[in-house]
């Protein structure tokens, strides 16, 4: 059963103890749950193929599917994505942090199972201080599926996902109870114009807004 790990970034002791923990795991290919803005998600280094195809067994999630990564700054994409265009540029001034995914054409190193084979890597900036504060600490991009089998119910409590995953994931880093909600909207910005893959939390309005074009959706 996978340990739970109380972390309080506002302890005026500090969480140093905590994050090593983290790290260490990370470091050696594991597996770990941590609250986001919206539900649990499964974290592991986005730049660690092993790790990566590990979260895929454990979701039951099928290959062709890219893997979302959280970034806690606009700099960490450069570590993932090969280009950035101006309307992108864009949507990120105006909509991070937030519940946008950002399909980037991806570099040519990081492991094929993190772009599901499609070239492209799934980026957002969450809006939510617990998992920036962690990413930076770490100083690491996080892989952050929804911490559950594929189709599953989304969880919100570090006690649910370890009573769900706990045999299959290392740490679950307890954050409290998340806040639910909508998904986040996905977005194709690595073609010409973007194309809405999945609407969400963000309308499609709010994008044509900032863009000030009409989004088709993919087909």
């Amino acid at each position: 059963m996978a340990e739970i790990l109380k972390i309080n970034f506002n302890r005026p002791d500090g969480f140093q103890e905590q994050i090593g923990t983290v790290k260490e795991t990370l470091n050696r290919g594991g597996v770990i749950a941590f609250p986001t803005d919206t539900f649990y998600g499964l974290g592991a280094n986005p730049f660690n193929e092993r790790a990566v195809a590990h979260i895929f067994k454990i979701k039951n999630r099928p290959a062709h599917k890219p893997i979302l990564v959280l970034v806690a700054s606009v700099k960490q994409v450069d570590q993932l994505a090969s280009e950035i265009g101006p309307e992108t540029e864009k949507l990120i001034h105006d909509l991070w942090p937030g519940p946008l995914t950002l399909l980037f054409k991806a570099l040519p190193h990081l492991p094929k199972p993190l772009t599901g084979g499609t070239g492209k890597v799934g980026i957002r900036l969450p809006d939510h201080d617990f998992s920036r504060k962690l990413i930076e600490c770490l100083d690491l991009p996080l892989t952050a599926p929804s911490a559950n089998v594929s189709g599953g119910k989304n969880l919100s409590s570090a006690e649910e996902v370890a009573r769900a995953l706990g045999d299959d994931i290392d740490l679950v880093l307890d954050g409290g109870r998340t806040s639910g909600g909508k998904e986040s909207t996905v977005l194709d910005a690595a073609v010409h114009p973007p194309k809405l893959i999945r609407e969400g939390a963000v309308s499609k309005k709010q994008i044509e807004s900032a863009l000030r074009i009409h989004l088709s959706h993919a087909p």
